[in-house]
């Protein structure tokens, strides 16, 4: 009897480091599954943010390139940032779109008409002009223009509805606003106009509007995998050490 017993004893002492190990295989491959989830979470955010910079630094070229005369039909596919110069007529009145610029506070941009000769009238946005300030007079004689075509996307769903009876603006909205001047909805938006308002700051076409928060998200994703080991590991070093009851 002794001896079976003493049998069974060694046996059961062989079978319980594989029991407990047993113990351990979910919540090992569990935690190794989510940390390899969200690693590879994090590794395709750096790839989207290697990705993102390359689109930005083409718009960037794009839109710093030489300046060009203005394409007789343009469009948004072919002709977005697309820097042009070109002489014409401003007038012969203002849109005000209420913006605000740090360090400076609330402000409009002047959108006003650009009758260039030979070509169909277009918008142009001419700047940045102070809330306190009156409006320039726009010039009689010719100006010339240095700018890119845009087709901005100002508005979201958070966005208030222009104020056409007031002419305050909340968005570049280009339909309404060619309806509202008379002129085809395209818009260049200035660099440089000669014979204008110092008043007036022009606020050129730049990726500053542009998001890209995919460094912030591959972060926030390699963070969660290290917080997955840490309670991961925590979690398998408390069932080995089970807490004792006082």
């Amino acid at each position: 009897m002794a001896r079976g017993l003493g049998i069974a004893a060694r046996i059961s002492s062989m079978l319980e480091p594989r029991a407990t190990m047993s113990r351990f295989v979910i919540p090992f491959f569990f935690g190794l599954i989510g940390c390899a989830v969200l690693v590879s979470l994090g590794i395709w955010q750096v790839q989207r943010l290697a990705w993102k910079e390359g689109v930005l630094a083409d718009i960037e070229a794009r839109i710093s390139a030489a300046p060009v005369s203005l394409p007789d039909a343009p469009n948004a596919d072919e002709h977005r940032y697309l820097p042009v110069t070109a002489e014409g007529y401003l007038g012969p009145r203002y849109l005000r779109v209420l913006v605000s610029r740090k360090k400076v506070g609330a402000g409009y941009r002047l959108i006003t008409g650009f009758n260039i000769p030979g070509s169909d009238p277009m918008l142009i946005d001419l700047g940045f002009l102070k809330v306190s300030d009156d409006l320039p007079v726009l010039p009689a004689g010719p100006v010339v223009v240095e700018g890119n075509l845009h087709w901005p996307d100002d508005r979201n769903s958070s966005t208030p509805e222009n104020d056409m009876a007031g002419n305050i603006w909340f968005a570049r909205d280009l339909e309404p606003m060619s309806e509202a001047l008379q002129v085809r909805p395209l818009l260049l938006v200035a660099r440089d106009v000669s014979h204008f308002s110092p008043q007036v700051t022009p606020l050129p076409v730049d990726t500053s509007a542009i998001p890209n928060d995919h460094l912030s998200y591959a972060i926030t994703w390699f963070s969660l995998a290290a917080i997955w080991a840490v309670m991961t590991s925590y979690f398998m070093w408390r069932m080995r050490h089970p807490l004792r009851e006082a």
